[in-house]
Formats: C-alpha cells, structure tokens, sequence
C-alpha cells in the first residue's frame, strides 16, 4: 500500500467531480439547443446529478466493507467516462420534445448525468474512509487537503471550458475535457492496493455501526449538514447570476459572475490545502467561525444594490468565500473523528445529506429570488448562517465543560 499515491488519486478523483460540475454549466445553453430542450427540461435532465450522488454515497457506504474501496473507486471512475459517452453520442431529436422521457437522446442525456452524480457519490463514499483509515490521527486535516481539489477541479474545468469556448470548440468535445482526469484516476486506482476501511481492520460489527448513527451527536451534525451544505453549494449554484444581477457593473454576460466564482475557489483551494493543521487542531473553533463570516459575507452581498462598487462586492465576496471553504471538511472530518465506530456509513450520510439539501435550497433561492430580488436569497442564506453560529457555539462550550474536544482512535485502551 502507498498512502502517498492513494491520497494523490483521491485528489485527481474529487478534481475530476468537480471538473463535471463545471463543465456542466458551460454546455447547459448549447446542448439544450442542440437537443431543443426549454430551460425547465434542461433542468430536469441534468437534476440527477444531485440524486445520483445521494444514492451513490448511501448504498456505497452499506456495501464498501463488503466489496472493497478499490472496487468502488473503480467504478466511479467508469461512471464518468460512460455518462460522458451517453450524453455525446445520444441522437438529436428532429424538434421539441414534449418530455425528456419521450425520445431516446433526451433520456440517454437523463442517465448520463445520474452517471455523473454516480461517480461523483461513490468519490466522496471511497475517499473520506480511505483518508480516514490511512491518517488516523489526522483526519481533518487529511480530508480538508484533499478536499482543496474540489475548487480546484472547478478552477481548472471553468478556465478549460472558457478557453476552449473562446475558439469555437463544440459543446460536445468540451464535455470531453472529464474523460482526461476520469481515465487518469482510473489506471491509477487499478495499479494500486487498497486497506480495509479503520472500522473493518477494528473488526467493529455492523449493527454496532447501526448504532452509532443513532447518537444524539450524530444526529445534531446530520442537521447542521443540511445547513452548511445549503449555505455553500446552494449559494455557489446561483452566484455569476445573482453578483451580476447586484451589481450592473458585474455582467454576467462579460463572464464576470463566474470570474467571482473562480475567485471564491481560488481562495477555498489555497486554504484548503495550507489550512488543514488549523481544523486540525479546532475543528470546532473552524466550524464557529466560518459560520460567522458566512453570515456575515452572505448578509453583505444581499445588501449591495446598483450603487454598490466592485470594491465592496469583492469584499464581501471575499469574507464568503473564507467562511464557505473548511465547512464540508470539517462536518465530514468531525464524523470521521468522534464517530470511528460508523465507520464509512456515517460518512455516507453526512454527504448524502449535504447534496440532498443542495437540490432543495436551489429551487427554493429561486423563488426567493422571483419574489423578493437576489438580495433577499442571499440573506436568506445568511439567516442559516446565524443558526450555524449559535449550534455550533453551543457544541464548542459542550466539549469545552467536557475537557476539551478530543478524536476518538479505535485502538485507544478506553475503546
């Protein structure tokens, strides 16, 4: 087993992921044209990717003890490579279509993205154990290093896709930019061993795992996921529109919402990968006080109207930007620490819930949006925020009467 080239082939794998997400939004416009697709059809046929992750990450993490993390790992790889084949060679309907289910090339578009929300879930399902069981004494640290190449896949796929916009390149080939870190991971996982997950080595049963999932600790992080999964992917899904619809100067059309995007994931990548020993050491204390800076930054930019300069806006985007970075980390770090017990399952949940929750607050900051204007989804936002703030200020001062927030290592002699 070599750690070293594991932890490299789960950073090209969440990068890839994340390179899907990217190139996602830039063929949306031409492959619904492509295929005579409304907005609202385009919509339902890329939706999967969220469910598909959902799904992956659950019943990955009920099977991974069973089959292994090599296997699944494998088999995310190969779902993204097939999606990428079912949506490029699906055929073109001759008109407008009255359902996506209604012709065969706007249902093979339909499976290829739930291929690409299969991939993505059986990423986060192999990669947080695996990290888990190779840096036990690390854990948060390792996962929020690793989980730097979630914007960092997102940097790369935005500017490749940008690039290859600018000369005219086919929506087609770019959506073929995932087969390049897809097919890499691949023959890297294949030429590698795998250890078993740390509850399997620990010979921890399952129905002791069962267990765990049910403490009241648990249970109060699976809430706050929901939250902190909301305040930073559902916000990240509308942001190029909604700085662009704050702030005229910020047109979307001159690329200059998703130049903003590009510059939040700068910042998360570059505090990921250099800001691990910090959630190390407090991953409470992190959690607090991105929690404050969300709110804060959200509330700021709900607040800007046409008057407001791109001076203010960056700001603001800025103070975001930082608090957004170590939440998803963290959460599933924190699991991993006080919970080794639930092993890769409880994992799986606290990531099944993060993607779930973005499907619901997506929709949902539209309507706000339709309703009251960009500003108010935004401070909708930051109200989540506040509700982080005060949970998570409550659980400091709980550990802290308890001694201290402690990791909990399966081959301590109190276990």
């Amino acid at each position: 087993m070599n750690p070293h080239r594991l932890f490299v082939t789960s950073c090209i794998s969440l990068a890839t992921a994340a390179v899907s997400f990217a190139v996602r939004g830039d063929v949306a416009g031409p492959m619904g044209a492509a295929f005579h697709l409304t907005n609202e059809q385009i919509g339902v046929v890329m939706s999967p990717a969220f469910y598909g992750f959902a799904l992956a990450i659950l019943l990955g993490g009920l099977i991974i003890d069973t089959i292994g993390m090599r296997v699944l790992h494998a088999l995310s790889g190969l779902a993204f490579i097939v999606g990428v084949g079912a949506i490029v060679f699906a055929p073109r309907p001759d008109g407008a279509v009255s359902s996506v289910f209604s012709e065969t090339g706007t249902t093979l578009l339909y499976a290829g993205f739930f291929l690409f929300g299969i991939g993505h879930g059986l990423v986060e399902c192999v990669i947080n154990p695996l990290l888990a069981s190779i840096y036990t004494r690390e854990k948060t640290k390792r996962i929020t290093a690793v989980h730097a190449w979630w914007p960092g896949g997102m940097i790369l796929g935005g500017l490749a896709t940008l690039a290859l916009s600018a000369v005219a390149m086919r929506w087609e080939l770019r959506m073929c930019l995932i087969l390049i870190p897809a097919i890499g991971y691949l023959l890297l996982v294949l030429s590698l061993s795998y250890p078993q997950t740390e509850r399997a080595t620990a010979n921890i049963p399952a129905s002791t795992m069962w267990k765990e999932a049910a403490r009241p600790m648990f249970l109060l992080l699976f809430v706050c996921m929901w939250m902190t999964a909301a305040v930073e992917l559902g916000t990240d899904q509308w942001f190029p529109l909604v700085m662009g619809r704050l702030v005229p100067s910020l047109s979307p059309e001159a690329g200059s919402g998703v130049a903003f995007l590009v510059y939040t994931a700068g910042l998360m990548f570059v505090l990921r990968v250099w800001g691990g020993s910090v959630t190390h050491k407090s991953p409470l204390g992190t959690l607090v006080v991105s929690a404050v800076l969300c709110a804060v930054g959200l509330y700021w930019l709900g607040a800007l109207d046409p008057s407001s300069g791109a001076i203010l806006a960056i700001t603001a985007a800025t103070i975001f930007g930082v608090g957004k970075t170590f939440f998803w980390p963290t959460m599933v770090g924190v699991t991993a620490e006080l919970f080794p017990k639930g092993g890769a399952l409880l994992m799986a949940i606290i990531g099944a819930a993060g993607m779930t929750s973005v499907s619901i607050v997506t929709p949902l900051m539209g309507q706000r949006m339709d309703a009251f204007g960009p500003g108010a989804a935004l401070q909708m936002m930051a109200g989540l925020g506040v509700v982080l703030f005060v949970i998570f200020t409550g659980v400091w001062f709980y550990f802290r009467a308890r001694g201290g927030y402690r990791a909990v290592h399966l081959d301590d002699e109190r276990l």
